[in-house]
């Protein structure tokens, strides 16, 4: 029976989605309560679970994607993102340009989240693909796909840093063998996927996107704008090892905090993109203001998933289905990606993939035997799964270069596939290792 219930619930819950188009959190509260009460559960226990999986579930995940909204603002607005791109496309030149595009797009996905990072990073695609006579596509996808690695498989985008929240894994460790996983990904579904799409001749219409290239005079240093987009890589990362060499020291177990990382990058960028170059601290304030308003609906669609976990684990669902399938004889890590892109496909949001998956597997994952660090990954990867006609991402793609529907699968949609796919056998290779 409760496999049963499941079942109709993320049925339940792609239909209200996909189908009826209702809010992504309204729906999840919506079935939430609905498998609450078939389950058995009473008024007050349903209400303290919803209570509890809002509260326990955002906690200081408010803190590192606000934050991580405000930084990536400042990077865009600024121009450092243009002055990266720049000079690493200078730097590969035009015999190995797709590698300087799948580079830059990586650097720039980091701190940007994805839409806006699209949105960035497409008159510079226009431009590159104008200047150096090239194929829009060939020159394209090798950024597009760092982007997607990045918002799919790295903290702090929202996905991998809620899921990691849930699995309590060390947020520092998660970004590190996610950063190891995610290059041979972007190497096979940007640049080597991307020399096979030069037949694809789209003509996009130049008046969607009104962000314009600025004149190098305007841009920001080049040292200084790729320090402010790394430094949460940089703090994340070091300050996780530091800390296991100094236990006791109070500044460097604050700085190993997530949240304060994200703090200190936020304030830096504040200063050296912002106040030092003239923006006075109104209008710094104003634009981060901007940002987190960004990302409020990203923050209501966790909380909705972190109410359908904690209903899931008060009325035994999940106990129940984590006994179920420890007699199965396969990983957790293939189980936790299949899982997550059976309900990408079906739902059409990463997101939504990723934490569902997680809602259900959290009592099996939770003595998987393997480090929770994989296990986000795994879920972050298969959370990018063919994205299709029901994913915001491939309509985007599909406007801005202009392809029919067809094409549109052709190029994103496989490119997709391969970012998903080429994270599964990165994991499943790293766990060999760690």
């Amino acid at each position: 029976m409760p496999l049963l219930l499941t079942f109709i619930a993320i049925l339940a819950l792609i239909l209200l989605i996909a189908w009826l188009k209702i809010d992504t959190f309204i729906s999840f509260l919506l079935v939430s309560i609905a498998l609450g009460f078939a389950s058995g559960l009473d008024v007050d226990t349903v209400s303290k679970a919803i209570q509890k999986g809002v509260g326990g579930t955002l906690g200081d995940l408010v803190l590192i994607v606000g934050f991580g909204a405000m930084l990536g603002k400042m990077v865009a607005d600024s121009g450092a993102a243009q002055r990266i791109t720049d000079a690493l496309i200078s730097l590969f030149g035009q015999k190995y340009i797709q590698w300087g595009m799948a580079l830059a797009g990586f650097v720039i996905g980091i701190p940007l989240f994805y839409n806006a990072g699209f949105v960035i990073v497409i008159p510079l695609i226009f431009m590159i693909s104008a200047t150096a006579r090239l194929p829009l596509l060939y020159i394209g996808i090798p950024m597009l796909s760092a982007l997607s690695v990045a918002h799919g498989y790295l903290p702090p985008h929202p996905s991998p840093a809620a899921i990691a929240s849930q699995l309590h894994a060390d947020l520092g460790k998660t970004l590190f063998y996610g950063m190891i996983v995610s290059l041979p990904a972007i190497a096979v579904a940007g640049p080597i996927f991307g020399k096979t799409l030069k037949r694809f001749q789209p003509k996009p219409d130049e008046d969607l996107f009104d962000v314009k290239p600025r004149p190098a005079s305007e841009l920001p240093g080049l040292a200084i704008s790729i320090v402010t987009a790394l430094l949460p890589v940089f703090l994340l990362t070091a300050m996780s090892g530091v800390k296991r060499v100094y236990p006791d020291n109070k500044l460097i177990g604050l700085l190993a905090e997530p949240y304060f990382g994200m703090l200190v990058s936020v304030l830096f960028a504040a200063y050296v993109l912002g106040v030092k170059r003239g923006m006075s601290m109104k209008k710094v304030s104003k634009s981060m203001e901007e940002a987190f308003k960004g990302v409020s609906t990203i923050l209501l669609i966790i909380a909705g998933a972190g109410v359908f976990k904690e209903i899931m684990t008060a009325s035994g669902v999940s106990t129940y289905i984590a006994e179920s399938l420890k007699g199965m004889d396969i990983s957790p890590l293939l189980l936790s990606w299949a899982i997550a892109a059976v309900i990408r496909v079906c739902v059409g949001s990463a997101t939504v993939a990723g934490l569902t998956t997680v809602g259900i597997l959290a009592p099996l994952l939770a003595n998987a035997g393997v480090p929770a660090e994989l296990l986000v990954l795994a879920i972050g990867s298969g959370s990018l799964m063919f994205s299709h006609l029901n994913d915001g991402g491939f309509w985007l793609f599909k406007e801005y270069f202009n392809l029919s529907i067809k094409d549109t699968i052709l190029t994103w949609s496989v490119m997709e596939t391969i970012v998903s796919i080429m994270g599964l056998l990165g994991v499943l290779v790293l766990n060999l290792f760690v």
